[in-house]
């Protein structure tokens, strides 16, 4: 049985105990019903990876004891998805928790001009990504940027590999297809679609138009499904 695995944010070389925060010592001691000596997983999310003992099973600050850490590499691939913020939040933390499951990178809520949700609540969606990265034992939390511009993101963005997924009946190729190594971004645009004249300014900058399927889909899918394209080979 694998051992169960939580967040802390502060793991560092040459410590030996560490007390956690008492919303985790209540869900260790309350919920799981951890007493001294029973081991745990502890990420800082950064890709430290701590194996510990409970020395001190108490439900406000529980304190454990390290036996084992190691470092967890990045993988070789690092996924970017630039997304337009949705009307509905619920919608966009289901592709946010989903997405990083699967192995993407980093996350940025993509600004356009026909964006309609305007104000995110960073804290909230942060807290789901930890979730994620727990449920899906991984040692490196996916980073969630503040919102971008979309001009910000075309002009900034240092992927190797760029993609805009857009729903104009233009030439594409399919990103299913795509042979990625190393970084890559794909611009995932809002309900409405992206401009003309978005589309231009990404084709200008070096991004590459690309598929998802046959079907039209809705942002939040079409989130999910650009990640899973590219972090699933």
């Amino acid at each position: 049985m694998s051992l169960p695995f939580f967040f802390f944010e502060a793991i560092a070389d040459g410590v030996e105990e560490y007390v956690l925060t008492e919303d985790t010592s209540k869900h260790i001691v309350q919920v799981l019903r951890m007493t001294i000596g029973d081991q745990l997983l502890l990420t800082d999310g950064k890709g430290n990876l701590l194996t510990a003992a409970i020395k001190d099973d108490h439900r406000k600050r529980c304190v454990v004891k390290k036996i084992k850490q190691e470092f967890v590499p990045r993988q070789e691939r690092q996924i970017t998805i630039a997304i337009s913020p949705l009307k509905n939040n619920t919608r966009l933390e289901w592709m946010l928790e989903k997405a990083t499951e699967v192995g993407v990178g980093a996350i940025i809520p993509l600004m356009c001009k026909r964006t309609e949700k305007q104000h995110l609540r960073t804290d909230r969606l942060k807290g789901i990504l930890v979730s994620a990265m727990l449920q899906s034992k991984q040692a490196w939390l996916c980073e969630l940027s503040e919102p971008t511009d979309f001009s910000t993101v075309i002009k900034h963005t240092a992927a190797t590999h760029r993609f805009i997924a857009h729903c104009e009946p233009d030439a594409k190729s399919s990103l299913r297809e795509q042979k990625v190594q190393g970084s890559a971004i794909v611009l995932i645009g809002p309900e409405g679609d992206f401009t003309h004249e978005e589309i231009r300014e990404a084709l200008d900058g070096g991004y590459s138009p690309v598929s998802l399927g046959e079907t039209r889909l809705r942002t939040e899918t079409a989130g999910l499904v650009a990640a899973v394209q590219l972090c699933v080979k």
